[in-house]
Formats: structure tokens, sequence, C-alpha cells
């Protein structure tokens, strides 16, 4: 019986062998590496997306960023729905075909009434 769950053993040994190697050669190469050991204020700053910080991290951000995001998440998911459903394509009948058709045109509506509102414009 525990015979079934050996591929699952031997899955979670590599992937805790993988994740502790990584650790563990990281640790050792930024030992022997990193001969700096003087950290200076430009070393340890923030760095992202090649602009430096100019301000604190805690400022306020408009909500047009918030939107945006939140429309990636929503297009992200609508995507992890159609993969699923275009694999089976084939086997499933007129039934699945109308209920994504319903939702996909949801989708596409809620998209052209946040086009028409003004949502998507970039001030």
């Amino acid at each position: 019986m525990l015979i079934n769950y050996f591929s699952i053993f031997i899955f979670i040994a590599l992937s805790l062998v993988a994740g502790l190697g990584a650790i563990f050669f990281s640790i050792l190469f930024g030992a022997i590496f990193n001969k700096t050991k003087n950290k200076t204020k430009a070393k340890c700053e923030a760095y992202e997306c090649g602009i430096p910080a100019f301000s604190d991290a805690r400022m306020q951000f408009k909500v047009r960023y918030y939107r945006i995001a939140i429309f990636f998440i929503i297009f992200d998911i609508e995507m992890a729905f159609l993969f699923p459903w275009a694999v089976v394509i084939k086997r499933i009948s007129w039934t699945g075909i109308i209920a994504m058709g319903i939702f996909l045109g949801l989708l596409v509506l809620g998209l052209i009434y946040e086009w028409r509102k003004g949502a998507l414009e970039w001030d």
C-alpha cells in the first residue's frame, strides 16, 4: 500500500534537497566571494526597475495602480479557467461551450464598460 506513495515521497525529498541546497550554496559562495565587509549606504539601498529610491517606501500610490493590478488578476484568472477548458474542448458537450461563452462574454462586457468609463487611461 505504501509503494503507491513512494513517488510523492521522492518528489518531496528532491524538493527539500533542491531548496536546502540552494540556501547552503548561497551562504557558502556568499562567504567566499564577498570580500568586502564594509556596507555603505548605497549598497544597502533598495533598487528596483533601474530607478533608485527617491522617497519613503510607505508613500501613497494612486488608485489607478491598484485598478490596473486588479484588471491583471481578473484576466489572469480568466486564463486559469480557459486552459482546462481548452484541454477538454473535444470531450465536453454544448453545455460546457455555452457556459464558457457566457463567462467570456461577461468578461468582455466588463472590459468594455471599464474602457468606456476611462479606467484604462493612464494620465
